[in-house]
C-alpha cells in the first residue's frame, strides 16, 4: 500500500476523472454491448476487494473493501439483467394464429 496518504488520494482523484471521462465519451449505442467487458473488469474488482476486505485486520480496509464488494457486485448483476434483456429482444416471437 502506499505509505504517503496524498499520493493515494491524488491517484484515487485522477482514477475518478478518467474513468468519468472515458465512461462519458461511448455513445448511448455502444452501452449494452460493452456491458460484457464492464461485467469482467467489475469481477477483477471484486476479487481485488476480497483480497482487500479480509487481508488486514484494519477496519478502514475492511470497511472499504466491504463497501467495494457491494457495488461491484451491484454493477456485476445489473450489467447481466441488461445484457439478458437485450438478448430477449432478439428472439424470435412464436407467431399467433
Amino acid at each position: 500500500m502506499l505509505e504517503n496518504p496524498v499520493a493515494a488520494l491524488t491517484i484515487l482523484v485522477l482514477a475518478i476523472f478518467v474513468g468519468f471521462e472515458v465512461i462519458a465519451k461511448v455513445p448511448p449505442l455502444l452501452h449494452t454491448p460493452l456491458m460484457s467487458g464492464s461485467n469482467a473488469i467489475s469481477g477483477i474488482a471484486i476479487v481485488g476487494a476480497i483480497l482487500s476486505a479480509g487481508g488486514e485486520d484494519q477496519s478502514l480496509s475492511t470497511l472499504l473493501g466491504f463497501v467495494a464488494i457491494v457495488l461491484a457486485m451491484i454493477n456485476v448483476v445489473g450489467g447481466f439483467l441488461v445484457t439478458n434483456r437485450m438478448l430477449r429482444m432478439f428472439k424470435k416471437r412464436p407467431e399467433r394464429q
